[in-house]
Order: C-alpha cells, then structure tokens, then sequence
C-alpha cells in the first residue's frame, strides 16, 4: 500500500522520529531524515533506512526557518518525484520547573514556540499543495502536555497545547484531500529522559500497563494513522499507557 511513496519526516535522527522512518521504510517508503544538530545520528539513521532498500535524502534544517522548511520540501519533491507523508516529529524544551515563574525565561517560551509550533505550521504549509496533489496524510506528534498542562515547563505544554489546536485547524483547510492527525505520547524511553531511572521508574509504576513508551510504540500508532485510519482526521491519539484516563 505504502510502497513507492515518500515521506518527510522532522527531527528524525533519533528517538520517535528515528522509529518512524524506519517503520515506513520496512514498507517501501522512500523517507527524507531532517535533522538540524545531530548529524552523526542522521548519517547512522539513513544507513538503517537504506539498509531496508529505500531511497533516502539527508536534509540539515531548523524548521522555525521558513525558507529552509520549504526549500527542504522542493529538494524533497525534486529527488522523489512526489510528497505523500508528513511527520512533524521535531521539537524542543527546557527543563523548568512550573513553580519557578521567574526562571522560565522569554527564550525559553520563542525556542519552544518556535519549533514546536511555528515549525510544525511552518511544514505543513509548505508540503500542502503537494500533499494535496497526492491525497496525502500528516501526521503530528504533539505531546499528552499540552492536555494535561505538565511536563518539562509551562511554556512546553502550552506549545504542544497549540500543536494540538493547529492539527484541527489544519484539519478542516486541508480536507478532502489530507488528513490531518496527531499523537500525544505521554513519557517515551529517548534520550530526553535518559539518566532519569528513578523518575521513570515511579512514572512507569502509576501506569496501568506498567511501563513508559518506548519509540517504536509510536511508530505503530503513527503507521496506523498512516495507513488504516483513512476516515480519522483532526484528532489526537494519546499513547501514554493509561496514565492519565
């Protein structure tokens, strides 16, 4: 079903976005790897990809830029031919603690905004028409943050808060032709929380299913928004085990 498309998927050096490439992959999806620090990661990342007998493109971008978010979407459209899948996997935080008001810092609330949520507007602007063209889907991932109002500060929940909102917006300007979906994952097993044992521990222990999320439990909500929700758009799907029903 899936064979012979592309898909540009954010932030996909490492962590879910890394799962996700390679889960399209295994199914014949040519994938482009954006990254914008980690290039050791991005390099290891496409030989995986390739590995699995696709096609890649490696694409160093922020995308809070404007202009290197759409010349990455024409380089995208130039190798492949096409654009039929949009993962707006990247994002950022500090790590501040939502009792100190005076500690969260104007910076810290235009890095999040920026990537998180301009960023993921940003993309799917420039990928529309295309995707459009393909009757092509976008998939999101956002955050159980921005439902909940924790996490790593205030200004990171109310970004994902917004990513949330812009998937439902962009879920009715971009129909019939896209469908437009988000995930919220509640604690992933990434290197954002690595060196935090004790901390996922106790989250894992208040989880119904008895443990966090790792990557590629993303991945397969993310393929099935993809591939079998053909009549789902403008919603989110929480993947957080149970812990917050």
């Amino acid at each position: 079903m899936l064979k012979g498309k592309t898909a540009l998927i954010t932030g996909s050096a490492t962590g879910i976005g890394r799962e996700i490439a390679l889960r399209l992959a295994r199914e014949g999806v040519h994938v482009t790897i954006n990254y914008s620090k980690s290039e050791k990661e991005a390099l290891e990342t496409q030989r995986e990809v390739e590995a699995l007998g696709v096609q890649s493109l490696l694409y160093k971008a922020t995308v809070a830029d404007d202009l290197q978010v759409r010349q990455m979407v024409k380089e995208t459209i130039n190798k492949f031919g096409s654009l039929d899948i949009l993962v707006n996997n990247a994002g950022v935080t500090d790590f501040v603690k939502h009792d100190d008001l005076e500690g969260l810092k104007e910076e810290h609330w235009d890095r999040v905004m920026d990537v998180n949520v301009k960023g993921l507007f940003f993309c799917c602007r420039a990928a529309a028409a295309e995707l459009k063209r393909q009757k092509g889907c976008i998939v999101n991932i956002t955050s159980i943050a921005g439902m909940t109002g924790l996490g790593s500060s205030i200004a990171y929940a109310a970004s994902k808060a917004a990513a949330i909102s812009v998937t439902k917006s962009l879920a009715r300007v971009m129909a019939p032709e896209v469908r437009v979906n988000g995930i919220a994952p509640g604690i992933v097993q990434t290197r954002w929380v690595a060196g935090q044992d004790d901390h996922i521990k106790r989250l894992a222990e208040g989880t119904p299913l008895g443990r966090v999320a790792t990557p590629e439990d993303v991945a397969e909500v993310a393929y099935s928004l993809i591939v079998h929700s053909q009549f789902v758009t403008g919603q989110t799907v929480v993947v957080d085990g149970g812990m917050f029903i």
